[in-house]
């Protein structure tokens, strides 16, 4: 169910993106939709008003999945885990084992002068 929910959630995203691209805006922006290049589909103010709809549509839809998708996930963490608790205590490593020592020279010594 987690899945279906992220995954419809993406594509609401997309779909929200793509609709605020389209919207002309006061700057020009995109202006994908607007003007005459609508042909006679509708109006430009139409154009405007279904836009805007959509934008609302799909913003609440957003927000919802947002909110649900964030109570689903909230059980699931297993542990509270923040970047503020301190490291969980870890066992020290065993010291290193100092190398062996030679037990006789390879070469003989030579002999003390008195």
């Amino acid at each position: 169910m987690f899945n279906v929910l992220l995954v419809v959630h993406v594509l609401v995203t997309l779909a929200l993106i793509g609709a605020v691209l389209i919207q002309r805006s006061e700057g020009g922006g995109l202006g994908i939709g607007g003007g005459q290049g609508m042909g006679s589909f509708m109006t430009g103010r139409g154009t405007a008003n279904l836009l805007t709809r959509t934008t609302a549509i799909l913003a609440t839809v957003f927000l919802s999945l947002s909110l649900v998708l964030a109570l689903m996930s909230r059980g699931s963490s297993g542990g509270i885990n923040s970047i503020f608790n301190p490291a969980p205590h870890t066992t020290t490593a065993p010291a290193m084992m100092a190398p062996a020592k030679p037990s006789a020279p390879a070469v003989p010594a030579p002999p003390s002068t008195p």
